[in-house]
Order: structure tokens, then C-alpha cells, then sequence
């Protein structure tokens, strides 16, 4: 097993692309990847969770907040298409069949994992038990697009402090990590509150670190990275957790400062995709932090994107 530790998302990224850069030649699905396998990746602050490394790669800090939050609600939702458009690509007549949220939150329809893993840690703080199951044979093996990537979580509160654990069969480093990475300690802080604990070590095992050959050219581009910021606190109460998620989502303000942020992206965002232009621009310079400094970059890379489009156009 190989392994890495960092104290932010940015040198833990940097590291897993030059491994995964490194790893032994595969095709799955005729897609040529670079592998490596068996891999264990270590973050030691998992607030410093938010990749910023422009101009090589460049996230969707709004996709980053809108993909938690429809997790988190236990949604499969087609409103995620409005933040990534590129999932209907995943989708069997318009549903992500391997959606998060459903599993987690309303498994089979009866079970609500993540509030067991709080009631089960509240009851034995030493319980090995407190775990999340995400991949489901029964739903797929049957050969539907979407297969999670994630098989599942696990939580240890030791010491007053909880650790958590994602087990994935697959990470693609490139596009799949920034997202996943923001996501799962999203999740981790939380369960972290809810327990009165501090936040431990976040652990990432992964059966397949893979990086497509189409990706390696930008991928060489990527120089050393300063550290990334800590993300604001995002711990809240349980009880109106859920309310909380639905403001969130329809970008109102929570009077949480962590979720305002938040939702603040994702109204940024819309403005965008309205082509309000200037008026997301004003709004991402509102958002403090590093939200704020991602979006703006997503905006400028959009507009980059924009005027080669056009200028290709033009010389047709």
C-alpha cells in the first residue's frame, strides 16, 4: 500500500496526481488511465478543504457546495444539473441511479444511516459499529450508468476526537478528487459537532487512484501549491439540519455564517447561469474566504473558455 499524508487538500492533491501519474497503463471502458492501486491517502486538517490551484486546475467551488448539500438532504434530485451539466451524461432517464443521498439518508427506504452512526456513537463513543454503506449490489451489479464510486464510510470517536474513514473502489484524481474530498469532510465536520468531539484525521483508502491520459498534459502543468485555507466552521445542530439544507439550497440566508457562505456561492452561481454577469461578479466578491477566491477564478476560467470558443468560431 502506498501511502500520503498532508495537511491540506492542496499538497494531498498535488501528491496523489504525481502518483497516479507514475501508476502502470490500463483501459477501462477503452479509456486510457494511468493506475495506481491500494492506496491510502491521509489529511490532517480536513477543513483545508477547498482546492484552489489555478491556472492547471481550476474547480467549481458552486458544484463543490451544491453537490454536499444534495447529499447531505439525501436527494437524487435533477436540480444538481444546473451546477454540472456534464452528470446527465451518468443519468438513466434523468436519475443518477448511484446517487449518495438516497443511501445514505432513506436506504432501502427505512434507514437514515447517518443519523445511526450519531445515535450509535452517542450510546458507546467506543463503538466500531458507526458505519455508512454506500454501494449496493443488489442496485449495482444490474448495470445502470451511475455506479458509486464510494463504497462507503466509517467513523472512530477516540480520545474525544473523531476520525473518519472513505473507502472508495475507484478516485480519479483529476476531476473526481477536489469534489469528493470537499464533500466527504463536509460530512466529517458535521458528524464531528454533532458528537461534541473534535475533528480528527480524515482517511481516504482507495482500491484504484487513476488519472486518464487525456488529463496528463494539464496535469504536468501543475507547479507546487501553497497550503489551503481553512474552511470557515460549518458545524450545526442536528434538529433543523434539514431545514437548514433547503435554505441552503434555495440560496436564502441561513444566519449561519459557514452556510451563508454557502448559499451565497450558490447564488452567485445562478446569476451566472442567468448571465447576470456582473452581478455574480459583485456577489462572489462578497463571499469571504476561500469560496469567494475559488469562484472568482471559476469565473474568470469561464470566460476564458468563452473567448477561445469564440475566437475557434471565428476562424472557421
Amino acid at each position: 500500500m502506498t501511502s500520503l499524508t498532508a495537511d491540506s487538500i492542496a499538497e494531498l492533491f498535488s501528491g496523489a496526481v504525481t502518483l497516479a501519474k507514475s501508476g502502470e497503463k490500463i483501459s477501462p471502458r477503452d479509456m486510457a488511465t494511468h493506475e495506481v492501486r491500494d492506496v491510502h491517502l491521509l489529511l490532517t486538517q480536513p477543513r483545508a478543504r477547498l482546492l484552489y490551484a489555478p491556472p492547471a486546475r481550476i474547480v467549481n467551488p458552486a458544484f463543490a457546495v451544491a453537490e454536499t448539500v444534495w447529499h447531505l438532504s439525501g436527494s437524487d434530485a435533477p436540480w444538481i444539473f444546473d451546477y454540472n451539466n456534464r452528470l446527465r451524461q451518468f443519468a438513466d432517464e434523468g436519475v443518477l441511479l448511484g446517487a449518495y443521498g438516497p443511501r445514505m439518508r432513506n436506504w432501502a427506504g427505512k434507514v437514515d444511516q447517518l443519523a445511526r452512526v450519531i445515535e450509535i456513537l452517542q450510546a458507546d463513543p467506543d463503538s466500531r459499529r458507526a458505519l455508512i454503506q454506500l454501494y449496493d449490489p443488489a442496485q449495482d451489479a444490474a448495470g445502470h450508468k451511475d455506479v458509486p464510486c464510494t463504497l462507503g464510510f466509517r467513523f472512530h470517536l477516540r480520545a474525544g476526537r473523531l476520525h473518519m474513514a472513505t473507502m472508495m473502489r475507484g478516485q480519479d484524481v483529476w476531476i473526481g478528487m477536489p469534489y469528493d474530498v470537499f464533500f466527504y469532510t463536509v460530512l466529517h465536520e458535521l458528524v464531528a459537532g454533532w458528537l461534541d468531539a473534535e475533528l480528527g484525521e480524515f482517511h481516504l483508502h482507495i482500491g484504484s487512484l487513476h488519472i486518464y491520459d487525456e488529463h496528463i498534459e494539464q496535469a504536468d502543468m501543475l507547479t507546487s501549491l501553497p497550503a489551503s485555507e481553512i474552511m470557515p466552521d460549518l458545524r450545526t445542530p442536528w434538529n433543523g439540519f434539514g431545514g437548514l439544507l433547503d435554505q441552503v439550497e434555495a440560496r436564502d440566508v441561513t444566519g449561519h455564517p459557514g452556510w451563508d457562505a454557502m448559499a451565497e456561492t450558490l447564488r452567485s452561481y445562478r446569476l451566472w447561469k442567468d448571465g447576470k454577469r456582473e452581478q455574480a461578479w459583485r456577489a462572489a466578491d462578497t463571499i469571504d474566504g476561500p469560496l469567494g477566491q475559488a469562484l472568482t477564478a471559476w469565473y474568470g476560467e469561464l470566460e476564458r473558455r468563452s473567448t477561445n470558443r469564440a475566437a475557434t468560431a471565428g476562424a472557421r
